[in-house]
């Protein structure tokens, strides 16, 4: 971490020697009350985006913000097209000033787009998650990054209840044998099970993997979770979850492995072919979290010797997944596209955490400190 500091804090000092660029010149800039030009990417609804009115996260209805941003002047460019030189954004990127995004339809912000991006200041998530960010290039260029921490952490948690079931329970082949007309019980039966008296694992147990364990514990599971810092002991009391310090020991004891940590450059690809075969045959994992956490071609050739016995989340590398990502086609797979932060009450309340954050950039206002992923040169401790 300190190593960082001083990497970041030398490159602060390099950038502010320039009246147009770097951490300074940014900072000050931002709390000027000229018109700003901000771009969002999300993805398009078409004709679900008129079905609900709470439908906030999508390109027709941009976060519900269109009306107030060009009320006070700004201009609000929304898009979904996101990819390669000649997309939209990237024709946007030399001259704006905020860039907002979503995990659902990430907008990949790389060191190149950084370094043309003369006039960025600021990068917001609408909902959690930063990853798709460069957050070293972002931390020496001086940008601030942030995201509505807490906006969609029980939709998720939620979310992961439900897929524990499912793979526990053996559910998506019968609904699958009732769509097709089939009546198979024997060929459900036989890898179904209860969920009451099974060890349930979190590997990280931030907002999201608390909350999971809390709604775990009516089940009667045994509950385990590793993660950098143990709770306070009445906290995980209250919850009856036994923290493991070391992850080698808590995984051959877990028949089923939740992931709920964020993607970092130390957790990509972490669970490889070796980790996956430390845990017991017949495991299921629940990956809401990031799909490059997971080595992609190990999980597959994990599913297909029943080393995995089920994997269901709903985050891919890349997303969107192309259709012939190996996810799609594996054995006792319960997979969705990116939906488990984007209910339509996560919706409103990352729309909203957007807004509060937007109108404290104009007025050169500090965010809530849990916001804040990038801050004065320095990365968030969790994305280190």
């Amino acid at each position: 971490m300190m190593a960082m500091r001083r990497f970041t804090g030398a490159a602060i000092r390099a950038c502010s020697s320039s009246s147009s660029s770097g951490y300074f010149a940014r900072h000050l800039h931002a709390s000027s009350g000229e018109s700003k030009k901000i771009v969002g990417v999300f993805y398009k609804a078409n004709e679900y985006a008129s079905k609900n009115p709470n439908f906030l996260g999508c390109v027709e209805n941009s976060l519900g913000i269109r009306n107030w941003l060009e009320s006070q002047g700004h201009q609000y460019i929304v898009t979904d097209d996101k990819e390669g030189p000649d997309c939209e954004l990237e024709k946007h990127i030399p001259d704006l000033h905020v860039l907002i995004s979503t995990p659902f339809h990430p907008a990949y912000v790389t060191a190149e787009r950084i370094k043309k991006a003369k006039n960025l200041q600021l990068l917001l998530t609408a909902g959690i998650g930063s990853d798709h960010i460069d957050l070293q290039a972002a931390a020496a260029a001086g940008l601030t990054v942030a995201e509505v921490t807490g906006s969609n952490v029980v939709s998720v948690a939620e979310d992961e209840l439900m897929r524990i079931l499912i793979l526990m329970r053996n559910f998506v082949p019968g609904y699958n044998q009732v769509v097709n007309g089939e009546w198979n019980v024997a060929g459900i039966a036989y890898r179904a099970y209860d969920l009451e008296g099974k060890t349930i694992g979190t590997v990280g147990a931030g907002r999201i993997g608390k909350l999971l364990l809390q709604r775990l514990k009516p089940f009667g599971c045994n509950l385990l979770y590793h993660d950098r810092l143990q709770m306070e002991p009445e906290l995980e009391k209250e919850i009856g979850a036994n923290y493991v310090e070391n992850l080698n020991e808590m995984l051959p004891k877990c028949d089923v492995v939740v992931l709920n940590m964020p993607l970092t450059e130390k957790t990509r690809g972490m669970f490889n072919k070796e980790m996956i075969g430390k845990m017991k045959k017949g495991v299921l994992i629940v990956n809401n979290a990031r799909g490059a956490i997971m080595d992609r071609q190990a999980v597959v050739e994990a599913m297909e010797s029943g080393q995995i016995g089920g994997y269901s989340g709903d985050v891919w590398d890349p997303q969107p997944a192309p259709k012939d990502h190996p996810w799609r086609y594996m054995p006792n797979q319960a997979m969705t596209p990116h939906i488990s932060g984007t209910t339509m009450d996560a919706q409103i309340r990352y729309a909203a955490g957007t807004k509060d954050m937007l109108e404290k950039y104009f007025k050169g206002e500090d965010f809530l400190a849990q916001n804040y992923i990038v801050k004065d040169g320095v990365i968030a401790p969790q994305y280190m």
